[in-house]
């Protein structure tokens, strides 16, 4: 990596930490602020989570690309400033219409903001530092969004709209602040398709899909997102209350433990993947979550003390942590390994967009069972995590050697796309 390519690194992952802040200052609080304080109903703050996910399906596809086009940073920065009016926006709105259409900007420009920074990490790394690259943003964006939620949790008071108002307009500040670091950064020269036909667009999209080890891998991105994040803060908290008992301040501290397990065990699991098969690495962590649903289910189902069950709750998080930290460093370096020269945002889009579908169907599929037929729930996403560990073997067998074991390209050009005349196909 160059000099400029390490200072423009720096500056990205300054992006993601305070990307993160903004994010885990507002969320957590927007239910209660739309439902309560705006005395806007549960029907309107539902209306506005789902708004999120949706803004979030609508922009995607066309943000890849946008960035394939433009590149990273422009379209970075467009969503950084649409983010911003809709945060504003969203802490002075205070009728149903207004609301929603501040959340439906605020939901856009923060989807767009993913992809845009994993593309600028992509074009400011190299293939032997990209898996840590990658760690250093999950790493900074948990720590953002405890951060975040914390502070946040301290400045609003739920008898005052003027500190809700405050709120959304710290975070819009964050978001321009964001904005103007990430227009100093020098981005490298890479590959950009200025003069496609506006056709071109479908055909990009019919590449993408003809990829068949990325097609693999949007499948078992899909059912890592749907069994492990989608369930966090709906399936496994209702089942938790409801079958397990516990306690809300046993939730939290649940919730904790899992992101103190990222930001301690984030390095010391990187030296571990760095050499080992990305295939093997994410099968191992469906057998992890695995036993985390085992876990699940004892503090559900079994006969132990309260105690008992809340230590078994508490462990479940933290091992989909430890899972999590497994899969930073994994994941998204192949996906830019699958893209071909160019169209690292096309497929970083892509597979935001995978999750993003992940995440609107896991509450709602998980939600409801976890709190009404416990045992069936444990068992479906136990089978879930087994499918994760059988879908990557699977994709093992799709990859080349380089993209699956990356230290072997260190002296060679890394084969991408898969779609290169008779790759090396590594074993399973």
């Amino acid at each position: 990596m160059t000099r400029a390519m390490g200072a423009a690194m720096r500056r990205i992952h300054v992006g993601n930490a305070l990307s993160a802040f903004g994010l885990g200052f507002t969320v957590p609080y927007l239910y209660v602020y739309v439902a309560q304080v705006r005395g806007l109903g549960a029907m309107t703050a539902g209306l506005v989570l789902a708004v999120f996910a949706v803004a979030a399906l609508i922009v995607l596809p066309f943000a890849g690309r946008a960035i394939v086009r433009r590149g990273p940073r422009p379209v970075l920065l467009a969503a950084l400033v649409t983010a911003a009016v809709g945060s504003l926006s969203l802490g002075l709105a205070s009728s149903s219409t207004a609301v929603l259409l501040s959340a439906a900007a605020l939901g856009a420009g923060q989807a767009v903001m993913q992809p845009a920074l994993a593309t600028m990490i992509v074009d400011c790394s190299t293939a032997d530092t990209r898996s840590r690259a990658f760690a250093m943003q999950f790493f900074l964006q948990n720590l953002g969004l405890g951060v975040g939620g914390l502070i946040g949790g301290h400045l609003v008071d739920s008898t005052r709209v003027d500190s809700f108002t405050l709120l959304f307009s710290i975070e819009a500040a964050v978001f321009l602040l964001l904005a103007v670091v990430m227009a100093t950064v020098r981005m490298p020269h890479s590959p950009r398709i200025e003069d496609a036909p506006a056709q071109s667009a479908k055909g990009s999209w019919k590449q993408l899909l003809g990829n068949r080890a990325m097609v693999q891998l949007s499948v078992l991105g899909f059912v890592l997102f749907f069994a492990c994040y989608g369930q966090f803060e709906s399936g496994l908290s209702a089942y938790g209350v409801e079958a397990a008992g516990i306690s809300t301040s046993a939730l939290g501290t649940a919730l904790a433990a899992n992101t103190l397990m990222i930001v301690v065990a984030q390095f010391a699991v990187l030296r571990f993947v760095e050499r080992r098969r990305r295939s093997r690495v994410i099968a191992v962590v469906g057998l992890i979550w695995a036993v985390a649903w085992v876990m699940a289910g004892y503090a559900g189902l079994g006969h132990g003390s309260q105690e008992m069950a809340t230590a078994a709750f508490v462990s479940t998080y933290a091992l989909f942590g430890l899972g999590e930290a497994m899969l930073s460093p994994t994941v998204a370096p192949l996906v830019a390994d699958l893209a071909p020269t160019g169209m690292a945002g096309q497929y970083n889009s892509a597979f935001a967009l995978v999750k993003q579908l992940a995440l609107a169907v896991g509450p709602a599929v998980g939600g409801p069972l976890g709190a009404s037929l416990p045992a069936p729930y444990i068992v479906t996403f136990l089978l879930f995590s087994l499918g994760i560990t059988f879908l990557a073997l699977r994709l093992g067998r799709q990859l080349t050697a380089v993209q699956d074991q990356p230290w072997l390209g260190k002296s060679r050009v890394v084969a991408r796309g898969g779609a290169a005349a008779e790759p090396v196909v590594a074993e399973a």
